[in-house]
């Protein structure tokens, strides 16, 4: 099994980094091989300048990205929750890789269809707000936004919605927790594929 985590923070010391580093580490011990793209570490520019009304050059650190996706059978993405919405350097990382064409594409009737099935997800989202305000609250806009509107929208399912919420109140002990359970989310993730590769054709998803 393959792997791909996609750390969407800028900051390298951030605790998001430290849980990608955990799942990794948690589901290489299950047998999976892990590739991981730290956004922060690529070069590329993150401004989609003609929208979808004109094509813009992929840089190469861009076509890496793609290549990483397409030789995934599990893609996992961390982000912090910022003003209700992923960093910017995130955002830009996915208006620019997940190509019209490559990600998804529209069909004559103008619904849309995920090209990139057969491919399960996970979402790590970190926030200062507690999980009953981002829900009861702000609407839950990142999480939605990244589980519905992003990866299923592009074939990516199921996902699943991971929260380590309450941060910037979070204790030592709270912190090495999230790290145990990230760790035991990556190795999750290796084994629910393995009752999805043996699950009989035709069989309810």
């Amino acid at each position: 099994m393959r792997i791909l985590i996609i750390d969407g923070h800028p900051n390298p010391d951030s605790l998001c980094a430290a849980i990608v580093d955990r799942y990794r580490r948690g589901a290489r011990a299950a047998g999976a091989h892990v590739d991981v793209v730290a956004v922060r570490d690529m070069d590329f520019d993150p401004i989609l300048h003609l929208g979808y009304r004109g094509a813009q050059d992929a840089e190469p650190d861009v076509l890496r990205a793609r290549e990483a996706i397409e030789a995934a059978d599990h893609v996992c993405v961390a982000t912090p929750v910022w003003w209700g919405a992923t960093p910017a350097l995130l955002k830009g990382f996915l208006d620019r890789v997940l190509e019209r064409g490559w990600a998804f594409r529209y069909t004559e009737r103008g619904f849309p269809q995920g090209l990139l099935k057969g491919r399960s997800g996970h979402l790590l989202l970190t926030s200062d707000s507690p999980t009953w305000y981002l829900r009861l609250v702000a609407g839950d806009t990142t999480a939605r936004a990244m589980t519905r509107a992003t990866l299923r929208f592009c074939g990516i399912r199921p996902v699943r919605l991971v929260r380590f919420a309450n941060v910037h109140g979070s204790t030592p002990a709270t912190r090495r927790r999230w790290l145990e359970r990230a760790e035991r989310e990556g190795a999750r993730a290796v084994a629910g594929s393995s009752r999805r590769a043996r699950r009989p054709a035709g069989a309810a998803v």
